[in-house]
């Protein structure tokens, strides 16, 4: 197991090879010997250089268990740096930073914020060990993190009293008593002595680990704002503070007070989903006095309880997340779908982090069900740089495979490790990494996962003698949240389409063999599915008794299983039957799509998302069709697998779909149903896709714009092709 478990984490190295991992460090691990490594310890660290002149560029190496935030000269450089820690079950992420703007002649301060959350979560490993590194190497210039540096535990941050975050999330509670403040402490000039460092741990030996470079951009820093509203309480006891959307943000306050008063700081989101998440306490010193709680939080609103005798001078809030921008859109002549596409590009971004997650305040953590939805999204509504956490994600799924074979997720984890099979069976296969690959143009991360891949499906699953897959129970035998869930048929499905998957990557790789092998899978599969499962109106599986399963059959349309003449039976099942959750009914409405019954998809839509849309102060999409006791697992307002008609929308309403790896070409098949108008913008590498479509008595009039590089072909509703190059187009297309 040892052996096996060292070659996944040097596949890991290989998966990282593009971001350098990084072994000829010169510097250690330092903390102080005050600190016990407890969980949400804070470590200050200082270090004074003095440069002849300033280099034309210096890149600063970092990395810290868990977050740190760094200043030089007094100047912010990096707000929330670091990554949560699991490239592998053993290894750490470093970041790399560049310092030179921040550097003087002369004498230069350097400060460091650690934050080590000392606890093991669902996105998160513990190494025990709290401590920084740091590197910033040049000619004439060596700056590492050794017993040169300055270091003390930072007390004025403790632990709050009960209730703590659920066992799920790495974070703690934050309270910040002002009355141990290191006041200047980052800044040049500071008076105080701190204890000289400690050498904690050299690179490359347990605990931390080897050191895998960030492999996505750090976090946006969108700057302390003003709150939209800031209404108080009746009873005066609680400022009420207005967020513009469901975000990611850390809270501000500037107040006047004498010391010993308590202030409490939380969500209005903060049981999000059942169970108790992150919130934080500041406990004032005597006089004007100004605290940002560094530990993010999420919600619409944010709440400051008060004690008597504390004058708010001032809130704000600084919103933070992952790099990149709202650049696709979609819009419509229905306001309902406008806004479900508008909130689950919301839900979307506020689901993305260190990793993808489920959801911001319950888990953090990166179930891979959630992120096959997300990435598809991200294609339609985020720019390019998002692309780059779903294959941090795909490395980290790969990496950490058991030595069974088997896969689990959410992963990093600390404190989980069951599998859900069928979870696997989507990440793995065609609407997880081959959409990655193929919506991306990225193929990088195939041949460094290409074996692990191939070993799970063809080790760890087993086929029975007619060669349709056996069902696995894994630790988890989960097909979606609600009833009426038919296991057997969504197993053969997801299989056949994680299959599709791997021949294409083993096609891609030469290995004809493996192709060969997978094709007559396949066949098995495609020879023996309907005679098993089909019954002459619905897809069940034999020992199932439930009502007709609207996943099971929307899963046999999209997985080609289903021939066309079962399309009529299987509409009339899915204008039946609603047991989906949000998760899986985004491929019941593409089913729809694919079965060209547009109109009822779009329909379908509609009702199945009106309960959530009839909350108008949320911004983003829940986890069941209502909250509480109707939002299955606890219920969360924000969740990402929920937001699948954002793709929807844009791929097959407007019709944008790539023809070939990255949208090099592409397809326009719109498919409006009863919308008479309808645009989008789709962000690719080459520049955006934008499509406006209006019907014009029985034309479909589009306007169109190809990106420099691309072509396309347009599919009128009755199937005539045209090829066009890139450049603006004006085509009529009759329906």
């Amino acid at each position: 197991m040892k052996k096996y478990l060292l070659l996944c984490v040097c596949a890991g190295f290989l998966a990282s090879a593009e971001a350098k991992t990084k072994t000829d460090w010169k510097a250690n691990w330092i903390n102080t010997e005050q600190c016990q490594s407890a969980s949400n310890t804070w470590l200050a660290y200082r270090k004074t250089v003095t440069l002849a002149e300033v280099p034309r560029t210096l890149t600063a190496h970092i990395a810290a268990d868990s977050k740190y935030w760094l200043w030089i000269n007094g100047r912010m450089v990096v707000f929330e740096g670091g990554l949560k820690r699991g490239p592998s079950p053993y290894d750490t992420y470093y970041d790399s930073v560049e310092i030179a703007p921040y550097l003087t002649s002369g004498e230069n301060t350097i400060a460091v914020l650690v934050w080590h959350f000392g606890k093991n979560g669902f996105s998160h490993v513990n190494s025990g060990l709290a401590a920084l590194l740091f590197e910033a190497i040049a000619p004439g210039i060596e700056i590492v993190s050794d017993k040169s540096w300055s270091c003390r535990v930072y007390d004025a941050y403790q632990n709050t009293g009960a209730p703590y975050p659920n066992y799920r999330l790495s974070e703690s509670n934050i309270r910040f008593d002002a009355r141990r403040t290191l006041e200047g402490w980052n800044l040049p000039g500071y008076k105080n002595a701190f204890p000289g460092a400690e050498i904690a741990s050299v690179v490359g030996k347990a605990p931390l680990g080897n050191l895998v470079e960030r492999p996505i951009p750090l976090f946006k820093d969108f700057g302390l704002k003003e709150y939209p509203g800031v209404r108080r309480s009746e009873r005066g006891d609680t400022l009420f503070c207005r967020l513009p959307y469901n975000c990611q943000f850390t809270p501000y306050l500037k107040v006047e007070s004498a010391e010993g008063a308590t202030i409490h700081m939380q969500t209005d989101n903060y049981r999000g989903g059942g169970p108790e998440n992150i919130r934080a306490e500041y406990v004032t010193r005597n006089g004007i006095q100004e605290y940002e709680s560094y530990g993010w939080m999420s919600g619409h609103e944010m709440w400051y309880i008060l004690p008597e005798g504390v004058k708010v001078l001032e809130v704000k809030y600084r919103e933070t997340g992952y790099d990149t921008e709202f650049a696709g859109s979609f819009q419509c002549n229905d306001s309902f779908l406008n806004e479900l596409w508008k909130r689950s590009a919301r839900t979307l971004y506020i689901t993305m982090r260190d990793n993808y997650m489920d959801c911001p305040e319950r888990e953090r953590a990166q179930w891979w069900g959630d992120e096959v939805n997300e990435l598809g999204e991200a294609f339609y509504a985020l720019s390019p740089s998002s692309h780059k956490l779903a294959v941090k994600g795909i490395y980290e799924l790969m990496n950490w495979q058991r030595a069974d074979g088997s896969l689990f997720a959410p992963v990093p984890a600390g404190n989980w490790s069951k599998e859900l099979p069928l979870q696997m069976l989507a990440s793995v296969g065609w609407y997880g990494f081959y959409t990655q690959y193929y919506y991306s143009g990225d193929s990088t991360f195939i041949p460094v996962i290409y074996d692990r891949l191939h070993r799970y499906l063809h080790e760890t699953w087993q086929v029975d003698k007619s060669g349709l897959p056996i069902e696995r129970s894994g630790e988890w035998s989960w097909g979606d949240w609600g009833e009426q869930i038919d296991m057997g048929v969504l197993t053969n499905c997801w299989y056949y389409l994680a299959l599709k998957a791997e021949k294409e990557f083993a096609l891609q790789l030469g290995k004809k063999a493996d192709a060969e092998e997978i094709t007559r899978m396949m066949y098995s599969i495609e020879k023996c599915f309907n005679t098993k499962f089909w019954t002459g109106t619905a897809y069940r599986s034999p020992g199932y008794h439930g009502k007709d399963d609207d996943r099971s059959q929307a899963m046999a349309v999209l997985s080609g299983l289903a021939t066309k003449d079962k399309y009529p039976a299987i509409l009339k099942v899915l204008k039946k039957e609603y047991h989906a959750s949000p998760y899986m009914e985004k491929y019941v409405l593409e089913a729809l799509f694919q079965m060209n019954a547009p109109e009822v998809a779009l329909q379908r839509m509609r009702d199945r998302y009106a309960g959530m849309l009839s909350y108008k102060d949320y911004t983003t999409l829940f986890e069941g069709w209502g909250v509480g006791a109707e939002g299955f697992g606890g219920g969360t307002i924000n969740h990402a697998w929920s937001g699948g008609p954002l793709t929807l929308l844009s791929q097959k309403v407007c019709g944008i779909e790539p023809t070939s790896p990255g949208f090099r070409t592409f397809r326009i098949k719109p498919q409006m149903g009863s919308l008479t108008e309808a645009s989008a913008s789709v962000p690719t590498h080459y520049g955006d896709i934008k499509v406006k479509l209006r019907k014009s008595g029985r034309t479909i009039l589009m306007e169109i714009q190809v990106p420099e590089q691309t072509s396309a072909e347009v599919v009128s509703p009755k199937g005539k092709i045209q090829q066009i190059g890139s450049g603006t187009y004006n085509l009529k297309c009759p329906f």
